[in-house]
């Protein structure tokens, strides 16, 4: 507990890193569920786009 208090500026820094960890995290999974999600799906799209355009 000895240490210097933190000037402003280190501590929105620290306060920046904080917050950007969870977003990354946070937008890398929400990518990541949005492609597998496309890419499992592809088949069902293109059979119904097939099927519509039989009509």
């Amino acid at each position: 507990m000895g240490d210097e208090p933190a000037t402003w500026g280190e501590l929105l820094l620290h306060s920046l890193l904080i917050a950007a960890v969870p977003t990354l995290v946070g937008g890398a999974l929400v990518v990541s569920l949005v492609g597998l999600t496309m890419w499992a799906t592809g088949p069902l799209r293109r059979r119904r786009r097939a099927h519509s355009a039989d009509r």
